[in-house]
């Protein structure tokens, strides 16, 4: 060891599973891990793990005693119907001691999330799926019987573990017996490994244990036919014992960790630890435990993920779904696969899930075939630490979707669909598909695969989740909003003859307007392939393709008055300042143009998600106000950009529009000033000397002030009304983030 052991941890030799079970003092951070495999008496396959956490807030001086919080990690799997039922409870303290954290710069990198996170745990809550322990939480010191609210972990007299799990919520619980079949085993360096706050734990495991009980899955109690468990206890973290402080964590860092029961009777256990920021190997152990519980340490070997990821939908973090552990000194290979990719573990625990599932493992130990289940453990690898790269990850998954719907090269049956439908083939009769993709899936393909905010494509998720729904069964829907708002991208290039967008050539630039504004209005069509292909009933299926249409005559008529512009209102205002209703009807414009698709599509996600009647209302007309804020915002930024020095030189002035700051403005100057502005509007002038003297009117009464705080405003009172009606979550404080995101953009 490089370092001085705590007095209480194991010495050389046997582990005493007596003193050694039970809490350590010396510890800041501990944990009693389980999980097991089995059949029901039904004949299906089931797998559960659980996690009990004890760690160290503060050494309390006027009662000279240690003061620890505690949480609960545990899910169970149901192979045959891919479902995984996630609990996570943590302690009655956690707003609190969340606070403190954030406060204090630890966690939570992103300055809006950090926000929103202050904001929800000022309310005493934690964001769902994480809840609050709501009765008794104790951690004997002489003897291992964990009471965790309606959780237990208790060993027995006769040397047996006991764990029992219950989740209200949910309806779901174990009840598990767990008798030791091997002694046990040391992990890492003798049993010192770096753990994962970069700190030296001591880790030991009993590798496997028969079971028995019973698992409820709501209405249905499930036998245990037959099945093994694993029990892993870690305990560490040095600190100053004198003063009873913890160690700072100085290092950011992530894990897959694995742990494998095979058929053959040998067990293995690995693990590779790295330094995010410097990819640098902290830790990297394989410990094989044969049939006699003999164990092997293995140095040289590796444990990586291959293939491509599977994407959460409620976090949009990637993750592996097979692996390849390979020791070739030892004839070791062996090929790792999920059960299903969906075991995503959303907690606050880890910023902001991990992964932690059920796997089966197939291939060689000594160069004999070996099989058998697993648990793989991924935590912290591509961690998405502010809403930027969030919603670059959002975009390319946007993408992926619109691929499903309209790919680069589509074989017959899509073709058709296209076209018309898969049934109608002879549509199709004729047409050459290269001839097709250049006319018009390429002009389209073109601005999409750019990629772009697809914030629009976030909500129909966001709100799926945020009402209790599962956004990944709705995946199919990020295509809708991308091609309903590409398309009028597209045709809006070439009616205001744009010549950028989204940083390059605009369509009609590289294809003609003929092409771009049959493209654009193809891409409103071909949206529908996702409403059409919907596995929902047919009445929201119904409801949800009334609505689709309803959004774009409110979004063309927004459009159409756009294009007309607020110039026959201009005479009437300089001469008599009617400001206030030059104001209204530009906002107008916008609620028709911006909000009413982005509440359409929050609607969309609330009513997957089985939301009531009002919270999808209460959800649209959330988004209903980002959509008008966001536009609000944006003809603010194209002023204030150029104010500022920025990118942007006043391109709204220059184009001569009315857009929302010139509204607001003629609702304060004095008529000379008004007069003014208006000729400056009209010379459709890149004067920057004009420019500058427009927006010094503007400055005048403090006009882009104004409009920011009204966006949020705006907002804000949006918020006041969804905030009660959906529960306070992970999803609900990214939506909140989100609302800052909109309002604080910069160019």
């Amino acid at each position: 060891m490089s370092f001085t052991a705590p007095k209480d941890w194991p010495k050389d030799g046997e582990i005493d599973l007596n003193i050694h079970d039970l809490p350590h003092e010396s510890s800041t951070t501990e944990w009693w891990y389980i999980n097991a495999h089995f059949t029901g008496n039904n004949g299906k396959a089931y797998s559960i793990f659980a996690s009990f956490f004890r760690k160290l807030l503060k050494y309390d001086e006027e009662k000279k005693e240690l003061i620890y919080a505690h949480s609960i990690t545990w899910a169970i799997v149901d192979t045959e119907n891919k479902k995984y039922y996630a609990n996570s409870v943590v302690d009655a303290r956690a707003p609190e001691i969340g606070l403190e954290r954030i406060k204090k710069g630890e966690i939570v990198k992103d300055n809006r999330i950090r926000k929103a996170a202050i904001e929800m745990l000022e309310k005493g809550v934690v964001p769902y799926p994480d809840r609050l322990f709501e009765g008794e939480v104790t951690c004997a010191t002489d003897e291992l019987n964990l009471q965790f609210d309606t959780n237990s972990f208790v060993k027995q007299k006769n040397g047996n573990y006991k764990i029992s799990l219950f989740d209200k919520e949910h309806d779901v619980a174990c009840e598990m017996e767990l008798t030791p079949k091997r002694k046990p085993i040391r992990h890492g360096d003798k049993g010192v490994v770096y753990g994962a706050n970069a700190e030296d734990m001591f880790y030991y495991f009993i590798p496997r244990n028969d079971i028995e009980g019973s698992i409820t899955i709501k209405d249905e109690k499930i036998e245990i036919a037959s099945g093994q468990a694993w029990y892993d206890h870690e305990f560490g973290r040095n600190r100053d014992e004198e003063k009873n402080k913890e160690v700072e964590i100085t290092k950011d860092v992530a894990w897959d960790w694995i742990s494998a029961q095979l058929e053959n009777g040998t067990e293995l256990s690995a693990y590779n630890l790295v330094e995010n920021d410097s990819e640098k190997t902290l830790g990297s152990h394989l410990i094989l435990i044969d049939k006699d519980s003999n164990r092997k340490q293995i140095t040289d070997f590796t444990f990586k993920a291959v293939g491509e990821n599977w994407t959460s939908t409620r976090t949009f973090q990637d993750y592996p779904t097979k692996w390849i552990l390979e020791a070739k000194n030892e004839g070791i290979k062996l090929e790792i696969e999920a059960v299903f990719a969906e075991q995503e573990f959303a907690t606050v625990i880890s910023k902001p899930a991990f992964w932690e599932g059920r796997i089966e493992v197939n291939g060689t130990v000594n160069n004999n075939k070996v099989k058998g289940p697993g648990f793989i453990e991924r935590s912290g690898f591509g961690a998405l630490d502010n809403l930027e790269e969030f919603f670059k990850v959002v975009s390319r998954e946007t993408i992926k979707s619109v691929d499903f719907v309209i790919p680069h090269k589509p074989n017959e049956d899509k073709l058709s669909e296209l076209v018309s439908k898969k049934e109608q083939k002879h549509y199709i009769d004729g047409i050459p598909p290269d001839i097709y993709g250049k006319a018009l899936i390429e002009p389209i393909r073109t601005i999409i695969d750019r990629g772009g905010k697809s914030w629009r494509s976030y909500a129909a998720l966001a709100c799926c989740d945020i009402v209790g729904g599962n956004s990944q069964e709705a995946i199919e829907w990020l295509s809708l909003p991308e091609l309903m708002h590409v398309g009028s991208l597209i045709v809006d290039d070439v009616q205001d003859k744009s010549d950028i967008r989204r940083g390059k050539a605009a369509c009609h630039k590289i294809y003609g307007e003929p092409i771009a504004i049959n493209a654009g209005s193809a891409a409103y069509f071909i949206g529908q392939i996702s409403v059409y292909n919907a596995d929902i009933a047919d009445e929201k299926k119904l409801r949800i393709y009334h609505m689709y249409f309803e959004t774009l005559r409110a979004a063309h008529s927004g459009q159409a008055l756009d294009l007309y512009g607020l110039d026959y209102m201009m005479d009437d205002v300089v001469e008599n300042g009617k400001g206030d209703l030059l104001v209204q009807r530009s906002l107008a414009i916008h609620r028709l143009k911006s909000a009413a698709p982005a509440s359409y599509l929050a609607k969309i996600g609330a009513i997957l998600g089985e939301g009531t009647e009002e919270q999808v209302e209460g959800l649209g007309l959330y988004y209903d106000a980002l959509g008008v804020a966001f536009q609000i915002i944006d003809d603010t930024l194209n002023l204030k950009g150029f104010k500022d020095g920025l990118k942007t030189k006043g391109e709204d002035i220059t184009a001569g529009k009315i857009t929302y700051p010139i509204a607001v403005a003629m609702s304060y100057l004095e008529k000379t000033d008004r007069k003014r502005l208006w000729e400056i509007v009209q010379l459709k002038t890149d004067n920057l000397d004009l420019i500058s003297e427009a927006i010094a009117l503007l400055d005048k009464f403090e006009v882009l002030q104004k409009c920011t705080q009204e966006a949020q405003d705006i907002v804000n009172s949006a918020w006041k009304i969804v905030d009660p009606l959906v529960k306070d979550s992970m999803v609900k404080l990214n939506l909140r983030a989100f609302s800052w995101y909109i309002l604080d953009r910069t160019y």
